[in-house]
């Protein structure tokens, strides 16, 4: 079981106004973006920015971070074993596969699998 990023999730209105700032900062330029049911995403450095209005980021709120992993299946089974509790099942999105757990002590995190296209384009940070 493998982590292979983990992005600081920052929240915005509006994508366009905040990536202009972390460009300068990262000396990056954005290496995933797309929309997502009603919120946009990208992923610049080790930030995950989620932008729109906020009663649609309010849905992701919950989570403090987003950990990108080799194998989600083990690292369900590892969270299990832990007294996680999984608060969303494993479901398919736009980067693979993922699930939202509730750690025994009550932080919460987003845990990705992404496909095998983007671990060979994006892999390790």
């Amino acid at each position: 079981m493998t982590i292979l990023r983990t992005y600081a999730r920052l929240w915005t209105d509006d994508l366009d106004h905040a990536l202009p700032l972390l460009k300068e900062l990262t000396g990056a330029e954005p290496h995933l973006r797309m929309a997502f049911h009603a919120v946009e995403l990208a992923a610049i450095g080790d930030f995950l920015v989620i932008a729109g209005p906020a009663e649609e980021r309010a849905a992701y709120a919950h989570a403090s971070a987003t950990v990108v992993v080799e194998d989600l299946d083990a690292v369900q089974a590892t969270l299990e074993a832990a007294g996680a509790t999984i608060t969303t099942p494993i479901t398919s999105g736009p980067t693979g596969r993922f699930l939202y757990a509730r750690h025994a002590d009550g932080a919460e995190i987003e845990y990705v699998e992404w496909t095998p296209e983007l671990v060979r384009q994006h892999g390790r940070s």
